[in-house]
């Protein structure tokens, strides 16, 4: 099969399509590659590619550090050019805005709930005095 998409254009919804085990296709540096075949020889497992499909897995696949022998492969599974106004831009990774811990509020707390508990701590002694000092 290798070859047979001469450079076809395809956009990013149509490579998704192809996201099953008997049907892969990954999108890697702008280029669209049926890996179908490669599957099972994957040393990765195929779970790994397949969770690179329906989108840019250029990153995915940067990241593990592939040698350039399985950069070579990939030029036989090779199928076409992705259109790349079709991959929505990258989303630089914003870690989600945390509340700062905040000491003032935990001090507040106990300062409230000394408020409420030494008055009735107080209030214990009072009554426990008092009734020890009346059985005597």
């Amino acid at each position: 099969m290798g070859g047979d998409g001469g450079g076809k254009v395809y956009t990013l919804a149509e490579v998704s399509e192809h996201n099953t085990s008997k049907d892969c296709w990954l999108v890697i540096d702008g280029k669209v590659y049926n890996v179908t075949k490669f599957l099972d020889d994957h040393p990765g497992g195929d779970e790994v590619l397949l969770s690179s499909t329906a989108k840019d897995a250029t990153e995915d696949f940067d990241d593990v550090g592939h040698s350039t022998s399985a950069r070579k492969m990939l030029d036989d599974l090779y199928v076409g050019e992705i259109d790349k106004s079709t991959i929505p831009a990258k989303r630089t990774y914003a870690p989600p805005k945390q509340p700062q811990y905040n000491q003032d509020k935990t001090s507040d707390f106990f300062v409230k709930l000394l408020q409420f508990l030494v008055p009735l701590v107080i209030l214990g002694l009072a009554v426990g005095v008092r009734f020890y000092t009346k059985t005597e």
